[in-house]
């Protein structure tokens, strides 16, 4: 049973699906939004309807774009010899950061991770082999998180790019295993560009 008005507990109730979300912190969210004025909400819900409507997955890298293909892939003073593999968006916006890689990215929307039921054949790895086809990709830097499952796919995805001739480098481990790229700052990602390794 719920003590609030309908509306305001399916607002609630929303906010609580988002990650990271408890039912009191969906409950000062709600009233927050509540106490806005008229305009200020409505402008929060178009700002969610236009991100919903206008971003879509590049076609070449699947980074989240507006354009496709996304302004990195289409720059041609990028070297598209490189690709930096990640895996999330997030990890593109962290390594840009840095402002030390001009090559190109891939986003694999995930690791393998067997105890969730993700297999390789559930992330962009094939979209990834792909885009090798034409042989202009000299190295593949594969930057999955420090974590069993990014080391995990780090691996299989050197294994497949040792019989294509294609180098495999993973980035150091500046950053703290467990750590996720999208928390590193500047310099620790810097670092870890510069004492990347061949796997």
């Amino acid at each position: 049973m719920s003590f609030y008005a309908a509306p305001v507990a399916k607002l609630i109730e929303e906010f609580e699906k988002l990650p990271g979300i408890g039912h009191k912190t969906a409950q000062r969210l709600a009233f927050h939004v509540l106490n806005l004025p008229y305009e200020k909400a409505e402008s929060l819900a178009n700002a969610i309807r236009e991100a919903k409507a206008k971003t879509r997955y590049c076609s070449v890298c699947s980074n989240l774009t507006e354009t496709d293909p996304c302004s990195i892939c289409s720059s041609s003073s990028r070297d598209s010899s490189v690709i930096c593999v990640v895996e999330d968006p997030r990890d593109v916006v962290a390594m840009e950061r840095t402002r030390e890689f001009k090559g190109l990215y891939h986003v694999l929307h995930g690791a393998i991770s067997p105890m969730e039921g993700i297999g390789p054949e559930d992330i962009k790895i094939k979209e990834l082999l792909a885009r090798l086809k034409d042989g202009s990709v000299k190295e593949i830097i594969l930057a999955t998180n420090p974590n069993i499952e990014g080391e995990a796919t780090a691996m299989y995805i050197s294994k497949l790019l040792k019989p294509l001739g294609i180098k495999a480098t993973r980035i150091a481990h500046g950053i703290p295993v467990g750590g996720d790229l999208e928390y590193a700052d500047e310099v620790t990602l810097a670092k870890a560009l510069e004492g990347r390794r061949e796997i």
